[in-house]
This record gives C-alpha cells, sequence and structure tokens, in this order.
C-alpha cells in the first residue's frame, strides 16, 4: 500500500493540531507554514477532516481549525480513511462482490492479512501517540510522514 499525498498531508494537518491542542482554532495558514504544505492544498483537506468529525472550525480574524476530540481519543486509522477511503490494497478486500473468483481465492486471503496488519498499526496509534512521539525528535519544519 502506498499513502497518497492527501493521505501523508491529511496526517500533518491532524499532527500539527494535536502538537498544538488546547492552543484554540490554528489558522490554516500557520499550519501551511509550519507543515511546507500549500494553504490551499490545506483547504481541501479540512472540509473533508470536518465531515468526518475529526476537527471543527471558526471562522473569523481570530478563525482556524482545531480537533474535534482530544488527540488521545482520535486513531491514525480513522484521519487515513477519513482523507484515503478504506486501506484495502485490492478492492476485493473491502468488496468480496468486486471479484467472482474472491470466495476461492487464496491471494484475496493474503491481501486480507495485509489490510488486517495496515488497520492494526494505524487503529494502535493515536494522534496523542504521534505527538509524543514528534516532540521526541529535534524540531524540524517540514518534516515527512
Amino acid at each position: 500500500m502506498k499513502m497518497s499525498t492527501r493521505g501523508r498531508y491529511g496526517l500533518r494537518v491532524m499532527l500539527e493540531l494535536a502538537l498544538r491542542e488546547g492552543e484554540g482554532p490554528v489558522p490554516v495558514e500557520e499550519i501551511a507554514a509550519r507543515q511546507g504544505i500549500s494553504a490551499h492544498y490545506i483547504h481541501l483537506l479540512v472540509p473533508v477532516l470536518r465531515r468526518a468529525g475529526l476537527v471543527r472550525t471558526v471562522r473569523g480574524p481570530k478563525g482556524g481549525c482545531f480537533l474535534s476530540r482530544h488527540p488521545s481519543e482520535i486513531s491514525l486509522l480513522e484521519v487515513v480513511e477519513a482523507v484515503e477511503g478504506k486501506t484495502a490494497p485490492v478492492e476485493c478486500v473491502a468488496d468480496e462482490g468486486f471479484c467472482v473468483q474472491a470466495g476461492g481465492c487464496a491471494a484475496r486471503e493474503v491481501w486480507s492479512e495485509v489490510a488486517s496488519a495496515v488497520e492494526g498499526v494505524l487503529g494502535g496509534v493515536t494522534l496523542e501517540e504521534l505527538a509524543a512521539r514528534q516532540r521526541k525528535r529535534p524540531a524540524a519544519v517540514n518534516w515527512q510522514i
């Protein structure tokens, strides 16, 4: 499975909000500057994250975004699925009806194991844990996930 730019940037936006938890709304321009992501791209991601119930937004001069729940209550899986969709590496894992051979396919079993492993890792890490990991690293602008 290869994470798209949308998934990587969505996670970076959410991590930035987790790092700034309790500070109130964070302007998109500040997230963009700290993360090296265009503000335009973030403006495309925020509505998706808001519809998924992961962020809230405030308009106006002191506006911006903030997490809708505490970072300890948001898994990386929720974030990735909000911006990417299901994490299954092949369509037949997410939808058995996609392939007429799905019921008797050994390869599908392996792909299902891959999907379970990805879901297990992403579902087992919260934004709070990711933020704690980030705080242990040297300060850097534009770090990559």
